[in-house]
């Protein structure tokens, strides 16, 4: 056979591929999206969209997430100019995911990372699974009545780390286009929604200057081989001299993989170069051996739509080097599936409790091995409960709770037991080896891996798949490498949320179950963990009563996040108590002498409010707290200018001077911790400035626990807050007037 009629045949009619044994498809753009013609056609418009978008904006790639209205996950709907493969551990992105996509949307605002070393800094668990050159942007689509979802583009290496202003106004008004194309679909009633798997949009080739057979001919005629592969990776075009080179014939290599099709180029580090070229679009090279002894030179050009390489000689190569230099012998796992398993290894990292194990599991996990349900058990007293699941019902996900281990008739049992992984292709092999088992969740091939750290076994983790699944021999290795890490994971989750919860706990107890009802003072308390760390607070809050026209208001916030800090909350209250009735400034001077005397190494600020309802005014003494919030009736809400002293448990000789304010009937003052104004991002005066201006919309006659609700809402609306939240509302009642009462 000629090498023009060969080339001439791969470029006008490529053969399907013969996959090797175990070799897995190359991710393709998924089936089509149900719905019928109406439904095709809004995708077409969608898809026409992003890719004159990505035109516009001199982009090489671009994909569109798409947010629903009650939930907060962003979905990807369409991508082109990289395989779905490439980003499959970001298909969803949950809204609190540090990924650019999620920021873009939970903050409005453009991300952009011009540079490999800007993005490592800014997302460094997403670099570690794209070590490549490019530079990225990520900005919200939204209008002024909802956020619809994200733009994601990408630009070569050879972009400049910086956006131009014309490059971020081109990018918001682009966003705003796509805004208008969903604003209307959804308010025609039709409107656009994620397909089960992102649509990968085919890049058209250019109209070619040369024939076919006179571009064949002019390859051939080059020295050395040449091929082409497409995005996905797929062999496309072949020259004789490459099949020569590589010593194989052309019917074996078009349509496959080159790392599956030829043994010797099974290495992730070959993959590697290809993905390197593909998303930074430069030129990339590597020197492999191609056995006995025949080293060769692979150069890649990557374009628009896919990659050109030549292939030529490479003499000797490094065969005089170290062993170390040469290519595994023994086939390996897939660079992607490398790098998902780092990247989910610095997820787990990240994972705090068990649910955010879970939820790290149902997002890489479950994508990244075409997987359709997970469930996560654990042994718990010698049974097994399940902790979270996915793609499960809750009727046919109960049939795996409490089950013995003793009983060993069941996978998940048996592999928990014995430590080793079960894998099922099929109903029939689980059949065949547990025939008492019920079909009831409808899956049709499951993988069941072993948790255990340390030698104990700590869990099993099930994957099921809604079609029969044939496990090929390195993605079971691949899967038992993250049953380990899923293990040490959800094992220092366990341990997270058993201390949390006995933290939690104690300060609950410390806490007032219920504050006392006082005439003539309304009062509305509320306490909010922070959204994000591991321990928890020492605020506290609490209103005592004195007498039957007088009470007292004090609040509080004990240094530090964790069981010791609640300890201490719990003295300073009881200190509080014993001391209430007392002027103001010696409460707190008592309390401060005895949380000296005890030195426990933190100090506490805190607020002590004296109110006298008959008098209509109220004394203030304050240690080191945050300034309370005056609203009198009739009058503008403002912060109270008092004088602090020092917090409790520092200086045994402290003073704390008492101020004196009128309290007449209608006036709101309101207590808080510094969990409620700082926050990233937000300036500490804007914070409690937007608290007067709330107070100052409250219409009279409003309810307390709404306004203090109101408060708490905005609160977190401006930002993640790291630490605690504890308030504390007070109205005086017209009924303080009236002594009987």
């Amino acid at each position: 056979m000629s090498g023009p009629t060969v080339a001439l045949r791969a470029r006008t009619a490529p053969r399907p591929y013969r996959r090797r044994p175990g070799a897995r498809p190359a991710a393709g753009p998924g089936p089509a999206v149900p719905g019928g013609a109406e439904a095709g056609g809004r995708d077409a418009l969608l898809d026409a969209a992003l890719t004159e978008t990505i035109r516009r904006c001199g982009a090489t790639t671009g994909a569109v997430y798409l947010l629903p209205a009650d939930e907060p996950v962003l979905h990807l709907a369409v991508l082109r100019g990289l395989p779905a493969e490439f980003i499959a551990p970001w298909i969803r992105a949950a809204l609190a995911s540090p990924l650019p996509v999620s920021d873009a949307v939970r903050e409005r605002r453009l991300v952009w990372s011009g540079s490999q070393q800007e993005f490592a800094r800014q997302y460094p668990r997403t670099a570690v699974a794209l070590p490549y050159h490019f530079a990225l942007a990520a900005a919200p689509i939204e209008t002024p009545q909802r956020c619809w979802g994200a733009l994601l583009l990408l630009w070569p290496a050879s972009h400049s780390a910086q956006a131009s202003p014309l490059e971020r106004d081109l990018i918001g008004a682009e966003c705003g286009r796509l805004a208008r194309l969903l604003a209307q679909a959804d308010a025609a009633g039709h409107p656009f929604t994620a397909p089960a798997r992102p649509r990968v949009l085919p890049v058209q080739r250019p109209l070619e200057s040369l024939p076919a057979d006179a571009a064949a001919a002019f390859a051939e005629r080059l020295p050395g081989g040449s091929c082409s592969l497409d995005l996905n990776g797929r062999i496309t075009y072949l020259t004789a001299g490459a099949c020569e080179l590589l010593g194989a014939e052309a019917e074996d290599l078009l349509g496959g993989l080159p790392w599956q099709s030829l043994p010797w180029l099974d290495d992730p580090a070959y993959e590697d170069r290809y993905r390197s070229a593909l998303i930074s679009r430069q030129p990339s090279a590597f020197t492999a051996l191609r056995p006995p002894d025949h080293w060769l030179s692979f150069r890649l050009y990557p374009g628009e739509d896919g990659i050109s390489i030549r292939i030529t000689p490479a003499g000797p190569g490094p065969a005089d080097g170290p062993p170390a230099t040469r290519p595994q012998a023994a086939p390996v796992s897939r660079a992607g599936q490398l790098y998902q398993i780092m990247h989910l290894a610095a997820a787990l990292t990240e994972a705090v409790s068990v649910n955010d194990v879970i939820d790290l599991v149902a997002e890489q996990i479950l994508p990244a091995f075409d997987a359709q349900g997970v469930a996560l058990l654990t042994n718990d007293h010698g049974r097994l409960h399940v902790s979270g699941y996915r793609g499960y019902t809750p009727e046919s996900i109960e049939r795996f709770n409490s089950i013995p281990l003793r009983a060993h008739l069941t996978p998940t049992v048996d592999a928990l037991t014995s430590g080793v992984p079960g894998f099922f292709g099929s109903r029939e092999e689980l059949v065949e080896v547990y025939p008492d088992v019920p079909q009831v969740t409808g899956k049709k091939a499951w993988a069941v891996l072993p948790l255990i750290t340390s030698g104990r076994p700590v869990g099993c983790c099930l994957l099921a798949y809604d079609e029969p699944h044939r496990f090929a021999a390195d993605e079971r290795t691949v899967l038992t490498s993250l049953a380990g890490l899923l293990a040490q994971a959800l094992e220092r989750a366990r341990l997270y949320d058993t201390k949390h919860g006995l933290a939690h706990e104690l300060q609950q107890a410390l806490l007032p179950h219920a504050l006392p009802g006082i005439p003539g003072l309304d009062v509305a308390a509320r306490y909010a963990p922070a959204t994000e760390g591991l321990d928890i607070g020492g605020d506290f809050y609490d209103v005592i009563r004195l007498g039957p026209t007088s009470a007292a208001a004090v609040i509080g916030d004990v240094q530090g996040h964790n069981a010791p800090a609640a300890a201490l909350m719990g003295q300073v209250r009881t200190a509080v108590h014993a001391a209430s009735g007392a002027p103001p400034d010696q409460v707190l001077a008592r309390a401060n002498r005895l949380l000296c005397d005890l030195d426990p190494g933190m100090f506490t600020t805190c607020l002590y409010v004296h109110l006298d309802l008959a008098a209509h005014r109220a004394l203030l003494a304050d240690a080191g707290h945050p300034p309370p919030v005056l609203r009198p009736p009739g009058r503008p809400a403002r912060v109270l200018d008092l004088v602090p002293g020092p917090p409790l448990g520092i200086d045994p000789q402290a003073r704390y001077p008492v101020a004196e304010i009128p309290f007449p009937a209608g006036t709101l003052l309101f207590l808080y911790t510094d969990g409620l104004v700082e926050a990233r991002g937000v300036e500490l005066d804007h914070a409690i400035a937007g608290i007067c201006e709330q107070l100052d919309r409250v219409p009279p006659g409003s309810s307390p626990s709404r306004t203090t609700d109101g408060l708490l809402a905005r609160a977190r609306a401006d930002g993640r807050h790291d630490d605690d939240i504890a308030t504390l509302l007070l109205r005086a009642a017209p009924a303080a007037a009236d002594p009987r009462r």
